[in-house]
């Protein structure tokens, strides 16, 4: 009696065991799946911050130099915020597109591995193709990011060096002095907002392949 009540609860806690592993397997699949949304919809998020963000520091730069400025302290406070604030936004974005790159990597790994357990063909095939056409479309956004990166190092290095050269010569011969770098950087600006356009296109148009083009 006793060897068929141990043989009973072996079998009971191996058919547990079983059920875990095989749920498990699949929250893996669905958990890669959810942070690989989230990467899109965090790096569509800083995408539409930093751009802004841009504005705001043309904006900022462009006030300083001009001429007869009342308060050049509170002006150049004002512009030290907005490269604070770009460098911040500007990280993250790296940052995210960087996860996305990993996270996107890892998910359309596991997809294809999952892809041989089908044994219905037609099945099998239409995951096939599906992972091959999302996989190329997320690997756009990385590619695309790596633009981003170049413009923004760039720029960011030149927006602190005028606010470390203002930061020793706050008068109005230091902004005329340095007037002609700072043009240049809200040019190095534009550009900046300029290679946001790829990453954009390519988040549409994930979005709306999953999504209809829903927003």
């Amino acid at each position: 009696m006793k060897r068929e009540n141990r043989s009973l609860a072996f079998f009971t806690m191996l058919l547990l065991g079983t059920a875990v592993f095989l749920n498990g397997c699949a929250t893996t699949g669905m958990d890669r799946s959810v942070k690989t949304s989230k990467s899109i919809e965090e790096v569509d998020s800083d995408i539409k911050k930093i751009s802004v963000q841009i504005d705001v520091t043309a904006t900022a730069l462009d006030s300083l130099i001009k001429s007869a400025q009342p308060d050049l302290k509170k002006s150049f406070g004002v512009y030290s915020d907005a490269v604070a604030n770009l460098e911040s936004q500007g990280n993250l974005v790296i940052k995210h597109i960087e996860e996305m790159k990993l996270r996107s990597t890892k998910y359309f790994a596991e997809w294809e591995k999952q892809g041989d357990a089908y044994t219905n063909p037609r099945i099998r095939e239409l995951s096939e193709e599906r992972r091959k056409k999302l996989a190329e479309m997320y690997d756009q956004v990385p590619t695309a990011g790596s633009g981003i990166k170049l413009s923004y190092l760039a720029c960011l290095t030149d927006l602190k060096e005028i606010q470390k050269y203002l930061s020793n010569d706050l008068t109005p011969k230091g902004i005329e002095a340095v007037t002609p770098v700072a043009e240049k950087s809200v040019q190095e600006l534009d550009s900046l907002k300029a290679s946001l356009k790829p990453v954009i296109t390519a988040l549409e148009e994930i979005k709306a392949e999953l999504y209809g083009g829903k927003k």
